[in-house]
């Protein structure tokens, strides 16, 4: 009898699922499809080939895909290689709380390329994708001029704190927060820009904004003193970085594809304005299939005019962790993350750590997202290239996650921690 089973079916997703197949003819040639719509009801499809043992089964832990959206021995590549149907969208969990993504796996005989629900599968499963769990509590935040969703792991704590900061998407981003709450960590998602009465477009970083976030979520009775971690991508890692440089608060960040430099919009704190560096709008690209390439579009921090907007990572009184995409098509951050840690060599300090990582692009996620090649972004006409291979992203973003997490616990866990 056919058997498609995908397990667990329920789970958080950056859990891995097991999928497997049994009752198949003898080397018999089929598809796997992965369907999923977001919460806006935009579609996103994957599909491979495959073919079964002599036994009639197909276990894809062993079996490698021979075509489709990958090749390869790749368990978890039906996730990762979701494409949406109408172009330039990206995956993003909205409501992290009260409904998971609802993957649905079919299975037809041969090599099938029509659309799902042209044909009818020889077998279906539905997989949950969560990104909280039961016990984590979330609570709005809206205090002073902070604005937020603090999400607590279930116990008395004291948890290691969290500020978790996106860049250009603006708005409340809370799925990677949720995910990590999940695991152990007090998580503050962090809105600077474009969200309930915080200005709709960043034209200035203040980063009294964030110390008030930070000795906000410091003050809470379930978080670990004495310092709090910072996890940053993007725009919101060059403002990591800084609250490193800046505020005792920090006691360890981890910047995602950021800069080490100030650049867009100045920086305020306190009587300290550190202006930008001169972007280049005549070196902007655009790739074959329209989306614009800034990969070589910002000035560089190594010039020696452009010295006073370079950040002073040496003031940083807790490590930080440099996680790069060595296929970045948005920032050259490889190269800012390398002049990061020359800076903090000459100044005799070791508390800089690179993973760089082959094929991945600029939008390192939690493990067995998709990747997001290109997409729409705030205030632009026309789609942002963000680079990355669908498998290379893959392996980054599952070993990154891993690397992060081990982390702050390393860093921010004290023995009496319940973790």
């Amino acid at each position: 009898m056919l058997q498609l089973t995908a397990t667990p079916a329920s789970a958080l997703a950056d859990e891995p699922v097991h999928i497997r197949v049994t009752g198949l003819p003898p080397l018999q040639t089929v598809t796997l499809m992965a369907s999923v719509k977001d919460e806006k009801g935009n579609l996103y499809q994957s599909r491979a080939f495959y073919r079964a043992s002599k036994a009639g089964e197909l276990d894809l832990k062993q079996a490698p895909a021979l075509g489709g959206h990958y090749v390869g021995v790749h368990p978890m590549g039906l996730f990762w290689s979701l494409k949406p149907e109408k172009a330039f969208e990206r995956l993003i969990k909205k409501d992290v709380m009260n409904s998971p993504f609802w993957i649905t796996l079919d299975l037809y005989d041969s090599v099938y390329l029509q659309k799902s629900g042209e044909v009818q599968p020889r077998a279906s499963q539905v997989v949950q994708r969560w990104f909280s769990s039961p016990e984590v509590q979330r609570v709005q935040i809206r205090e002073g001029r902070v604005r937020g969703a603090l999400f607590l792991p279930p116990g008395e704590g004291p948890f290691p704190g969290l500020i978790d900061l996106f860049g250009g998407i603006g708005g409340l981003v809370e799925y990677r927060a949720s995910l990590l709450a999940a695991h152990g960590f007090a998580v503050l998602a962090l809105a600077y820009f474009a969200y309930a009465d915080l200005p709709k477009q960043l034209q200035e970083v203040d980063l009294e904004y964030f110390e008030e976030a930070a000795n906000l979520l410091l003050a809470h009775p379930k978080i670990q003193k004495p310092g709090i971690g910072v996890i940053s991508v993007s725009k919101g890692a060059e403002i990591g970085l800084a609250m490193a440089c800046y505020l005792k608060e920090v006691a360890a960040t981890v910047c995602i594809n950021g800069c080490n430099a100030i650049f867009e919009f100045p920086l305020r704190y306190r009587d300290l304005l550190i202006t930008p560096i001169p972007s280049l709008p005549e070196r902007m690209e655009f790739n074959i299939m329209g989306a614009l390439c800034l990969r070589h579009y910002k000035g560089n921090p190594r010039d020696e005019l452009n010295q006073h907007s370079v950040l002073p990572i040496e003031k940083a009184q807790g490590p930080i962790l440099f996680i790069i995409g060595e296929d970045d098509e948005c920032f050259n951050s490889r190269e800012y993350a390398e002049q990061a840690l020359d800076q903090l060599r000459r100044h005799g300090r070791s508390s800089g750590r690179l993973l760089l990582y082959p094929g991945a692009g600029h939008l390192i996620e939690p493990p067995y997202s998709p990747l997001c090649y290109a997409s729409w972004s705030r205030g632009l006409f026309c789609p942002l290239l963000w680079g990355g291979d669908p498998a290379g992203h893959a392996a980054a973003q599952e070993h990154a996650w891993g690397e992060i997490q081990k982390f702050f616990r390393q860093h921010l866990v004290q023995s009496r921690s319940t973790l």
